[in-house]
């Protein structure tokens, strides 16, 4: 397996709420938030090289090679394997450019952990989560593979059991600029801290970046208000995408089912645990 082509996936998150609490002295801002995993995403597909190249062949063309997240995630990771390793990186592309999913932290993520493997570098997953930061805040989440509530700028992270739930994920087909966002002065940068008991007591909570999205993109703001027909429909992260959490698959294929020509509408399941990890596993029995 590891002289050729070898697959993994690369599950997207979503942001079952996110409150800003205030600012670090360098600026960032101080969230809390529940990052809920899910069982889709994009596939990521590698392959050892031995002159020492990481070079995508497949991937968003939109993106140049040295700014996708995949590739940086190689070229960090490099060092630990020696000048002679490389390897070759094709991405195949589910989860929305922009929509507050995790997809570009989430390639990065899996060509860490599929990496470490292929290169056989046995870093530990805190190693990883520490190569993993500089690249995103995102990117320890899936590095660590639990659906966890986070604190700091994201990446202090506390695994959560969470109710099992179906999940519709709706694109308006809207790319939302995160670094916009973040700079609106409308924007809440004050909301109380809650606790994970809080959380799962039923406290009422929200995304802060719902209201500035709404008046900002009108589009987010339509499939905001068609989700919400089916449940609490709620804005993932800072991005474009929305989503309703519903019992069932059965139930959430029929919203999807109905879901307008102007949207695309996706079904996913909420896991506790990455389905990347139990890849490593199996990859690791095969060998």
């Amino acid at each position: 397996m590891t002289e050729g082509w070898s697959r993994w996936p690369a599950p997207a998150k979503l942001n079952l709420f996110l409150h800003i609490v205030g600012r670090r002295a360098d600026g960032y801002h101080l969230l809390q938030t529940v990052f809920q995993l899910l069982d889709w995403g994009d596939s990521v597909r590698l392959r050892p090289r031995q002159d020492g190249v990481i070079a995508r062949l497949e991937g968003l063309a939109d993106v140049l090679p040295e700014q996708d997240l995949a590739v940086r995630a190689a070229l960090a990771l490099r060092p630990r394997a020696g000048s002679e390793l490389g390897a070759d990186i094709a991405i195949e592309k589910h989860i929305p450019v922009g929509g507050g999913l995790g997809g570009g932290s989430s390639d990065a993520a899996t060509v860490l952990l599929a990496l470490n493997e292929i290169w056989r570098l046995q870093l530990s997953v805190d190693e990883l989560a520490e190569i993993a930061l500089p690249l995103g805040a995102d990117v320890p989440l899936f590095v660590r593979g639990k659906s966890a509530w986070a604190e700091g700028i994201g990446e202090q992270l506390t695994p959560i059991d969470l109710p099992s739930r179906s999940y519709v994920v709706v694109d308006p087909r809207v790319h939302v600029p995160t670094g916009q966002l973040f700079q609106a002065s409308e924007l809440t940068r004050n909301t109380p801290r809650l606790t994970i008991s809080g959380f799962l007591g039923g406290v009422e909570t929200a995304n802060v970046f719902a209201p500035v999205v709404r008046a900002r993109f009108p589009q987010v703001a339509a499939a905001l208000e068609w989700l919400s027909k089916f449940g609490d429909a709620r804005l993932s992260g800072s991005g474009g995408c929305v989503f309703v959490g519903v019992e069932s698959v059965e139930h959430a294929r029929r919203i999807a089912s109905e879901c307008p020509a102007e949207f695309k509408a996706y079904c996913a399941q909420g896991v506790a645990r990455s389905p990347l990890l139990d890849a490593l596993r199996e990859y690791r029995a095969k060998k």
